[in-house]
């Protein structure tokens, strides 16, 4: 079933109207004054050195927004899944490529590399090495329960789901099909042992076909966290590695994978979003909801290709997304609470993951000066991917 099943919660998605602009925002500041003015660098320059990298790497003047978005972990960066609380339409056409890549997405793109490369040179001095330790330190204690914190959380989603009634996996995928309860509740009992574990990890693969066979594959590919959280169980219950890493690391891909993805969908359908932002006008914390959405989707993209980058930086970017989910939760409620509750339990255990650096040639290809052209290489790769395959689809 590779096409997208026609199943639309409701009529076309609402255009962008005159109504929905909260104001623009004029007031332009350079980069360099407000990035450059942080004390943090003083410190850096001591451990590392930037005497060029000021001359090299200095964006266009940006808004001062483009600076607060990315940097503030305000509540209104967190935005819920759209499609659980807004009508949508996978069918529908995306935002056409120029529209979507504005002068202004460039400039977030790069304010994003930036900060990320200077916290990968940061990882690599006694600072960063010195942080590591302290973060090693603060999650000791979890970082032992990490296995207990997963199977917790999964048991608690799926009693929840088994207790709602009418969905397979998450609150847009709704059914009637009531023997779905049954396998829910079976995945949240097989927790309880760990020889069970992989059968539970069968049953959550299942319940994704399911998801698969009524909605479509392009739905279901804005969930590949659970095929993770799946594997984790099965890798976990058998206590094997993957690829010679710990089972967490596959959840970490999945969710990094999963965040890039749904960061694209903010960009390729704004109108989905953009009701929301009526409904909950502090979101956008005064910004022109188109400008927001750009950035907010700029900082989830950052935030989760930080999750497969080196220990340090995926552990703060694992902590900014702690933060931005848990405020989605005050805004819209259990709703939120429950269907974000894997990925809130597995982005606190990549805070407490053990921070096993790479080795040898994936060492060498994870130096923060490479860090630039990889993440341009996912952006690009992420975006053609989701416009393509929506269009291959689609068709089919």
């Amino acid at each position: 079933m590779l096409g997208i099943r026609a199943r639309s919660r409701g009529s076309e998605p609402r255009k962008r109207t005159g109504g929905t602009d909260l104001g623009h925002h004029d007031h332009l500041v350079s980069v360099s004054d407000l990035f450059f003015s942080y004390p943090t660098i003083t410190l850096i320059k001591r451990c590392s050195n930037f005497s060029n990298l000021r001359s090299r790497v200095v964006p266009p003047r940006l808004p001062v927004g483009m600076i607060s978005a990315l940097l503030a972990m305000h509540p209104g960066s967190a935005l819920a899944h759209v499609k659980w609380f807004s009508k949508y339409d996978v069918l529908a056409t995306p935002a056409a490529f120029e529209k979507m890549l504005s002068a202004a997405f460039g400039q977030l793109a790069l304010l994003s590399i930036l900060l990320l490369t200077l916290a990968a040179m940061i990882e690599t001095t006694t600072v960063g090495r010195t942080l590591l330790a302290g973060i090693d330190d603060l999650t000791a204690a979890l970082r032992a329960r990490i296995d207990g914190l997963l199977r917790a959380a999964t048991a608690a989603f799926f009693i929840a789901l088994w207790a709602h009634g009418g969905i397979i996996l998450t609150p847009e995928l709704a059914t009637t099909d009531t023997r779905i309860e049954w396998l829910q509740a079976a995945i949240a009992l097989g927790m309880l042992w760990r020889s069970t574990m992989a059968l539970s990890g069968l049953g959550i693969v299942g319940l994704f076909a399911l998801g698969i066979r009524d909605y479509g594959l392009f739905h279901m590919l804005d969930y590949p966290i659970f095929l993770g959280l799946a594997g984790y169980l099965a890798l976990s219950g058998w206590n094997l590695r993957w690829i010679g890493r710990p089972p967490v690391t596959l959840l970490r891909w999945s969710a990094g994978i999963t965040l890039m993805w749904a960061s694209v969908e903010k960009w390729a359908y704004p109108d989905w979003t953009f009701p929301l932002l009526v409904l909950h006008p502090k979101l956008a914390m005064g910004y022109d909801p188109g400008f927001f959405l750009t950035a907010s989707g700029m900082v989830e993209f950052g935030c989760a290709f930080a999750l497969i980058w080196t220990p340090l930086v995926r552990r703060l970017a694992a902590v900014a997304l702690v933060s931005i989910f848990t405020s989605a939760i005050v805004e819209f409620g259990k709703i939120d609470a429950i269907g974000h509750l894997p990925i809130i339990a597995a982005l606190l255990a990549f805070v407490a993951e053990t921070a096993v650096s790479p080795a040898g040639r994936v060492a060498a290809m994870r130096r923060p000066i490479y860090l630039a052209a990889f993440y341009v290489l996912c952006l690009a790769g992420f975006i053609t991917a989701y416009y393509g395959l929506h269009s291959l689809l689609a068709r089919g």
